[in-house]
């Protein structure tokens, strides 16, 4: 990996390679590194995806060369053909990761394994190179060890980490490309919940579905981002921040958020969530809050769930609590259930006790808090 500190205003550069990568790095220091104050006033408020560290990190792909060129460069614009595949037949997929400061300075990620892996299987089905988890892993180092400086502190401040990858051909033939790009970029995340985490109300989308039977809903893609964007407007116009999908052949088992996999908590601590069926993302917290619940002797129920068994269950009791969970807020506690004809549950009610538990579980094994019983942390720098 690669080291740069500042002295005398100079720029050091120390270029090692690890034993974890398959390929060497080129290293490029920034010439306009943001000013120390401007930085700190950023860090002090981040919000979401608004500001942006020194460097990315760029891989290049070909087939016939394979993975190539990796390279740590400033961040800035990228120079694409107007032919280029990506932005005629969407041959597109990203992930989402954090980087934490820990108290003693410092910084992990959390299982970047699992994104790797599951960005093999988006690259698949998008039929673009699978890049190999060693990379994967080492792209997220490289960039956080250059940029280290951005990591926030404190709180449930973290650097948001965004890998990505694009089909870069200079071709208008309908067929997957045979040149493709990697880069992973990186900006600084305040808290979500900027006044504490508090339940949200969700909008049931029936007109709209996120992805079909067969398609892309397992991926994570831009094109199922776009779909999700016309009803996520409805869920504002009707005052609730995210989105509720149904099933594509039926419309009543429900699948998932805009962008957030969802859980029901039964009155008897059963956690129950909706199965994977191909149409939804596998979601890194999703597979551990399961986890979490289990060590904790929950039963975990992974089948399909009606949108009539949720809301009976709220008016019975039957279900006592519900969360969605995702990298960006890790777990959002739900209150209340709206549709074109219908509102279940209290707006008012407050989070439940297990969902807040859990979330609290997590946050604290991200942060440092608390300890890491199934080697989840990753240390970068």
């Amino acid at each position: 990996m690669a080291i740069i500190s500042r002295i005398d205003d100079t720029f050091q550069l120390t270029i090692t390679m690890t034993a974890q990568s398959t390929i060497p790095f080129k290293i490029t220091p920034s010439t306009a590194f943001q000013q120390l104050a401007e930085r700190e006033a950023i860090l002090e408020n981040p919000g979401f995806g608004k500001h942006f560290t020194d460097h990315m990190v760029a891989i290049d792909w070909t087939l016939d060369d394979g993975w190539h060129g990796a390279h740590v460069m400033p961040y800035g614009p990228l120079l694409l053909d107007p032919a280029a595949s990506v932005l005629h037949y969407a041959q597109e997929i990203f992930e989402g990761l954090k980087a934490y400061r820990h108290p003693d300075g410092s910084i992990w990620t959390f299982r970047p394994q699992a994104n790797a892996e599951r960005m093999q299987r988006s690259a698949k089905r998008l039929a673009l190179p699978e890049l190999p988890t060693d990379i994967f892993v080492e792209s997220i180092r490289q960039i956080v060890s250059i940029d280290a400086d951005w990591v926030p502190t404190g709180g449930e401040t973290s650097l948001y980490l965004r890998p990505f990858m694009i089909a870069n051909e200079s071709f208008l033939g309908v067929r997957s490309a045979q040149k493709a790009a990697y880069y992973v970029i990186a900006s600084p995340a305040g808290a979500y919940f900027a006044k504490g985490v508090a339940p949200v109300s969700i909008w049931v989308s029936t007109e709209y579905t996120r992805a079909a039977s067969g398609g892309t809903g397992a991926a994570k893609c831009g094109g199922n981002y776009a779909a999700s964007l016309l009803p996520q407007q409805e869920a504002y116009a009707n005052g609730c921040p995210q989105v509720l999908f149904l099933d594509p052949l039926e419309g009543k088992y429900l699948e998932e958020l805009g962008g957030m996999n969802v859980f029901l908590v039964m009155k008897d601590g059963t956690l129950v969530t909706p199965e994977l069926t191909g149409s939804i993302l596998e979601g890194v917290t999703r597979a551990s809050i399961i986890q979490l619940a289990r060590d904790r002797g929950h039963k975990v129920e992974e089948r399909r769930v009606t949108l009539d068994e949720w809301k009976n269950g709220m008016v019975s009791g039957e279900v006592a609590e519900a969360f969605a969970c995702g990298t960006a807020a890790v777990v959002t506690p739900i209150a209340a259930l709206k549709g074109r004809n219908f509102m279940v549950g209290d707006e008012t009610a407050p989070a439940g006790k297990l969902t807040m538990s859990l979330r609290q579980e997590l946050t604290d094994i991200q942060h440092g808090r608390a300890p890491d019983p199934h080697g989840w942390m990753v240390r970068l720098v």
